[in-house]
């Protein structure tokens, strides 16, 4: 680090002026580069006497730039390396993070060897389990028989198990777990993440470990505006992590660029660049500052941190992921983004009154048992096309006789149930779902021309309703159904909650359990969404502003399978291009 005083200091200052920060993440290791005793000293020194909480961090990468390239961890030389990394560090901290990388995507010829019969994921998830525990944790604890090590997992946790990220056993090896909210960018960043994903990534997490999710880790890449950083932090925060990490210490002093200023500023939205910038820029004696990202990162904290005390525990939609588990990867990110909130777990989520089960629910044997247990005890089940694809030869069809053909249809038209033509913007290429016509029921419809199939079809069965939702080829374009689509599906996605919203996609909803829900837009125009009451709320205040809104009366719209279904209550709100609005409703 050289003169490491030198190079904190003037950093520091600018930093801690425009952030406040509570904590530290010292790295003592990244490709094969481990700092120094000397500077770790110092450094550890110049933020124990600014009242900074300290910890260590490793990143288990042998060179970043070559495709991440990572320890083989059946290779003896890298096993002694990777337990020397930990030794060292656990001499200088009581508590470590490991930051993204701890997994292989080693194929040596030993390796290759050493996998024998088994799949590369079975094999990669024996061995980093082993590892974790043999390379990692009982050498720290030797060193330092006190230490807290916590895994930090990245983003990409649908494909985790190909690796050797264990979600299954690891958790119980290490103290906690950290959480990768970074989203970036989902058009122009190579992952192609739905902003969503910062939350329902967080909750699924939480249901693994309880209690020991430590908080969210945001970075600054791959976003075209500053807003979309701001909504990474945002979303983390509705997720209710404990705490932010910021990625990373020389990122946040980059000067703030115009360029990252969004089209849509100027139209008071939640994240004000030019409000940002002037609460940076001038100190008492009106000199001008410079702004970095620092700024960025402390407005949206700060803007946040005024209503986020005020909401509960997070609830929704239960949806059932099992351990290393695949199958219409990252679906329920796309879901979110239209509105329906989601909670993943990794088990069966029994007696809830609506579940929704992707593809991936496969994974477990005893899958269409534990769909039937749910319909004869009078409850709902909400499957996608991909799970009826996966299921429908495995006794799927003692439920209904639905079959996923090769078919496929370009559908721009849609009935509701209301008898009425809805026409799309856009074209959605959807698989055509086969039925017998009065065994089972279409609820939604895509139409071309004079013949239509399933969008959301239902199944009775005992005292149940199975569910098809038909999920597009591309995902993205559920997002180009039309808005009285999304309202059917939405009521009947969220008959179990007190309150679903209507309106265009790209609007999400979070709830909570104290009578409290956050809604936010992803949309670069401003729009309208109707806030829809399931109970007797009939007024809605907003938490920011304290205005309080009236309901009113929102009577059924569709004409089939409507009777005995009570008038509701509705507010109608107004949402800013990529803005937030909480509420308590009553």
């Amino acid at each position: 680090m050289g003169d490491t005083t030198g190079y904190l200091i003037p950093r520091w200052t600018e930093i801690s002026r425009q952030l406040k920060v509570d904590k530290i993440y010292l790295e003592t290791h990244r490709d094969l580069m481990i700092v120094d005793q000397k500077a770790l000293d110092i450094a550890k020194m110049f933020f124990a006497r600014r009242g900074i909480e300290i910890a260590g961090g490793i990143t288990y990468t042998i060179k970043e730039s070559q495709m991440f390239r990572t320890f083989c961890y059946n290779d003896p030389d890298d096993r002694r390396k990777v337990m020397e990394i930990a030794e060292y560090t656990a001499k200088n901290f009581d508590e470590v993070i490991l930051d993204d990388f701890f997994f292989t995507s080693c194929k040596t010829d030993d390796a290759i060897r050493d996998k024998g019969t088994r799949s590369w994921t079975q094999y990669r998830l024996e061995l980093m389990a082993e590892a974790a525990q043999s390379l990692v944790v009982e050498p720290a604890r030797k060193i330092n028989p006190g230490i807290k090590i916590i895994i930090k997992y990245p983003n990409w946790y649908e494909h985790f198990q190909g690796l050797g990220f264990n979600l299954e056993k690891e958790p119980v090896v290490f103290d906690g777990i950290y959480t990768g909210t970074e989203t970036r960018d989902a058009v122009s960043s190579a992952q192609h993440l739905q902003p969503y994903t910062g939350y329902n990534i967080f909750r699924y997490f939480e249901n693994i470990a309880p209690g020991r999710n430590g908080g969210g880790w945001v970075d600054p890449f791959g976003m075209r505006y500053y807003d979309r950083y701001a909504e990474q932090l945002w979303i983390t925060a509705f997720a209710k992590a404990p705490e932010i990490t910021l990625f990373h210490f020389g990122q946040l002093g980059n000067p703030v660029d115009t360029i990252r200023r969004s089209p849509w500023q100027g139209q008071n939205t939640s994240f004000d660049f030019e409000y940002m910038m002037q609460s940076a820029q001038y100190s008492a004696t009106a000199d001008k500052k410079p702004v970095t990202l620092a700024r960025v990162a402390g407005y949206a904290l700060e803007t946040v941190d005024k209503t986020t005390g005020e909401t509960g525990n997070p609830l929704g939609i239960k949806s059932y992921k099992p351990f290393h588990s695949t199958g219409e990867d990252f679906l329920p990110n796309y879901l979110g983004m239209i509105g329906l909130p989601m909670d993943e777990l990794p088990e069966f989520p029994t007696g809830e009154r609506l579940i929704i089960l992707t593809e991936k629910a496969s994974a477990d044997p005893d899958i269409v048992e534990k769909i039937k247990g749910q319909l004869t005890a009078g409850n709902s089940v909400v499957i996608t096309s991909g799970l009826l694809r996966a299921l429908q030869d495995k006794g799927l069809s003692d439920i209904a006789e639905l079959r996923y053909t090769d078919r496929k249809a370009l559908v721009q038209d849609y009935t509701t149930g209301t008898f009425q033509i809805v026409h799309a913007e856009k074209p959605v290429l959807i698989q055509q779902i086969q039925y017998l016509t009065n065994d089972s029921w279409e609820v939604v419809s895509g139409i071309s021309g004079p013949n239509g199939w399933p969008i959301l079809h239902m199944a009775e069965y005992s005292k149940g309703k199975m569910y098809v939702l038909t999920i597009p080829d591309n995902f993205a374009d559920l997002y180009n159904l039309p808005a009285e689509v999304l309202n059917r599906i939405r009521t009947v996605l969220c008959e179990n909650l007190d309150i679903y919203i209507e309106g265009p996609s790209n609007i999400s909803l979070y709830l909570y359990d104290n009578k409290t829900f956050i809604i936010e837009s992803f949309l670069d125009n401003k729009s309208t969404a109707n806030i829809v009451s399931n109970g007797h709320h009939t007024r809605i205040t907003d938490l920011i502003t304290g205005q309080s809104y009236a309901g009113e009366s929102h009577p059924p719209k569709f004409t089939r399978a409507t009777s005995g279904i009570q008038d509701k209550t509705s507010f109608s709100i107004t949402l800013k291009p990529h803005s937030y609005r909480v509420f308590r409703y009553e």
